[in-house]
């Protein structure tokens, strides 16, 4: 009898354990929901609850639209005017209409500058790490034009180029380093309310579905260089209203062009590089016929070139 006694005792244990085992499964599963349901309700709040930029509604694709510069580096291969410089993007802005891609990097002290390689040797009279000094000991180097000709130009923080855009009513789309987050640059375009004039560059999926948690009111410049990329780009949470479509370097079909035009997205296309030395070569006419495949930006080494060959004026 007792040897009975302690069998169903030991089968009681057992099935409790293993009641106890089978909730808390359920219960982590529905945790896991929990968390990834209150992640997308944040997101929809805070795209809600946000000043929209108008970038949103003013880069819907529209066939009627002009085409559109992008400036690479904010200016590159200007004499005397170094890229990734405020008294550049000042230079282009002055002649003719464009927007500006700038590279955003972090100084030991956290403070968001412009610069695209991670050394400063290249664009400025300096050497070693940028990382390396703060700000304020950044300040003793001039910034290099790209025939190494020294100008009297520094390193310009984020911040001040922001204030620049948002008080002339120029749009950035802002390509972050390595050394940076989304975070701090979201952060920093917050602080002086310029998400009318910014764009974040993102270069894959997971990078596009970050910016958009943290920024859901911001544009997104996305990649979007093939059919796989944009089908992705479609089944993820981002509206494709913030999105801008970064076709990539080389020259995609033209109905690829109109797929992604049909979901009302604007497409981008990187002519700095080969397809600039292509343009130059046959005296610009690529450019009109780029143009007339249907793409909506030239991302380019030349803006002046691009802005005369298709006759774009301020």
């Amino acid at each position: 009898m007792k040897l009975f006694y302690r069998f169903c005792g030991n089968q009681a244990i057992k099935q409790l354990i293993l009641l106890v085992f089978l909730i808390s499964v359920v219960s982590c599963k529905d945790a896991k929901e929990d968390v990834s349901n209150t992640t997308e309700t944040n997101t929809e709040t805070k795209a809600q609850t946000e000043k929209q930029s108008v970038l949103i509604e003013t880069f819907k694709y529209n066939p009627k639209d002009d085409l559109i510069i992008s400036v690479h580096r904010g200016g590159k291969g200007l004499k005397h005017y170094p890229e990734n410089c405020l008294e550049t993007l000042k230079y282009v802005n002055d002649s003719i209409p464009a927007i500006y891609e700038i590279d955003v990097a972090q100084t030991r002290d956290n403070v968001l500058v412009l610069m695209h390689d991670n050394t400063l040797e290249r664009t400025t009279t300096g050497t070693d790490r940028l990382n390396k000094y703060t700000y304020e000991e950044l300040q003793a180097f001039n910034l290099v034009d790209d025939y190494g000709n020294e100008t009297t130009f520094k390193i310009p923080t984020l911040k001040e180029v922001l204030l620049w855009a948002k008080q002339n009513n120029v749009v950035l789309t802002l390509d972050k380093k390595r050394s940076v987050s989304f975070d701090a640059i979201v952060a920093l375009v917050k602080q002086v309310e310029a998400e009318d004039v910014s764009i974040l560059i993102t270069y894959d999926i997971k990078q596009a579905t970050e910016a958009y948690g943290l920024a859901p009111n911001l544009m997104l410049s996305v990649s979007a260089r093939n059919q796989k990329e944009l089908d992705w780009l479609l089944h993820s949470k981002i509206p494709t209203q913030n999105m801008l479509a970064f076709t990539g370097t080389k020259l995609s079909p033209n109905q690829f062009y109109k797929t992604v035009q049909s979901h009302g997205i604007k497409t981008m296309l990187g002519t700095l590089g080969n397809l600039d030395k292509q343009a130059k070569a046959k005296g610009e006419v690529p450019y009109k016929v780029w143009r007339d495949k249907g793409i909506d930006l030239f991302a380019t080494d030349r803006p002046f070139d691009v802005a005369k060959a298709l006759n774009i004026t301020k």
